[in-house]
């Protein structure tokens, strides 16, 4: 079996790019980044140490590269059988006319045999975000054709993998952490469901995307932003604070009864769950900076994000949320001079003030209650 993973960085070598190779699937990385692709193209194999309750060093082989914005992925994806990708939700949008032109490529040569596209990004229904872009790209006759031809499987994927200095000088080697979660959407594969080992399929997606949305990126983020009022450096350093940990589980378990509720999820497997994610937290092998996490903070208080969503969900089931308004006044107060996002969300603050603010990118109603508790806990914690 042939796949096409894009994006070549951290995440795609040490995720899913490893899920793939380790499943015996040959994997071409598609990444604009030169150098990276020159090394991967020679070496045809790379590290990847995983860190838990111990560390061991794995190899990854059954790899190659092609430049993303080259002819030679046109040509890949005309042959492959599996397209998936890591790239970010910025970036899905400027890879879709380089899918659209290998699919076209591939219905003109006579290839209908079967292809999935799956896009692993932290975003919701993010492929089927991208075969709305690829579909921008395809004629008529061609987007009848992916129909017929092309499964866009929507995803929930899930491992910390943090920027990390390689050891022994090998650029190439990348740290990921043992856990690691990736759940397809069965019910939108074209052909057989490849059988790889990592990959778990359901016929409830969406559970399993907010559940991780609501616990491991609400948790994550809040011990972020609670982390850098504090002055701490890493994600590990944020949770090992009493207080912060209290309140970063206080916040899942907020979050938690919405899934409790929605989704039916058991209460006891639920905390379980959040307790393993504060122990991911905590990882001694792991160099999780704040600033990594807690970048772009505008995008990360969208109304279908890791801050926002929980707390519409709890009112809408008249549950508790103290603790998610605490995270989201945090996040107003992230400062970082190198992040654009961050310096536009201060800029607002002192030009339109809180509620102003948080209607423009949350969503919520200046005037309403959420708002003003939202104000009174920012002015509290600056």
């Amino acid at each position: 079996m042939k796949a096409i993973h894009f994006g070549a960085g951290n995440i795609g070598r040490g995720f899913i790019g490893k899920v793939l190779a380790d499943a015996q699937v040959n994997v071409t990385f598609a990444d604009v980044n030169e150098p990276l692709i020159d090394q991967l193209s020679h070496a045809q194999s790379y590290k990847v140490k995983v860190v838990g309750n111990d560390c061991h060093l794995d190899t990854v082989s059954h790899i190659t590269a092609v430049n993303a914005a080259g002819p030679d992925v046109i040509e890949q994806i005309a042959h492959t059988d599996l397209i998936t990708t890591a790239v970010g939700p910025a970036v899905l949008d400027k890879i879709a006319k380089t899918i659209a032109d290998g699919l076209t490529k591939r219905f003109e040569s006579g290839n209908l045999n079967p292809l999935n596209i799956i896009a692993c990004e932290n975003m919701v229904r993010g492929t089927s975000h991208l075969k709305e872009e690829v579909y921008r790209y395809l004629s008529l006759s061609h987007q009848a054709m992916a129909e017929a031809y092309v499964g866009f499987v929507d995803s929930a994927v899930d491992r910390i993998v943090p920027p990390a200095e390689a050891a022994n000088d090998d650029p190439l080697e990348v740290t990921v952490e043992s856990f690691s979660e990736w759940i397809v959407d069965q019910q939108q594969f074209k052909g057989e469901i490849p059988a790889i080992a990592g990959m778990e399929t359901t016929n409830d997606l969406m559970a399993f995307v907010e559940r991780k949305l609501f616990t491991l990126n609400t948790g994550h983020i809040i011990a972020a932003y609670l982390g850098a009022l504090q002055g701490y450096e890493t994600i590990r350093d944020a949770i090992e604070d009493p207080d912060i940990r209290t309140q970063v589980s206080n916040a899942m378990r907020e979050s938690g009864e919405v899934l409790i509720r929605r989704y039916g999820f058991d209460r006891a497997q639920h905390d379980a769950y959040i307790e393993k994610i504060l122990s991911r937290f905590a990882n001694p092998f792991l160099r999780d900076e704040i600033d990594r996490v807690g970048r772009q903070p505008i995008r990360k208080l969208g109304p279908n994000d890791r801050l926002i969503k929980p707390l519409l969900g709890t009112l809408e089931y008249n549950t508790p949320n103290q603790t998610l308004i605490t995270g989201i006044a945090a996040a107003l107060l992230y400062i970082n001079n190198s992040d654009p996002q961050a310096v536009a969300l201060q800029t607002s603050l002192k030009e339109k003030g809180v509620r102003q603010t948080l209607a423009q990118y949350t969503g919520l109603d200046a005037d309403g209650d959420v708002a003003r508790r939202i104000e009174q806990c920012y002015q509290a914690l600056s």
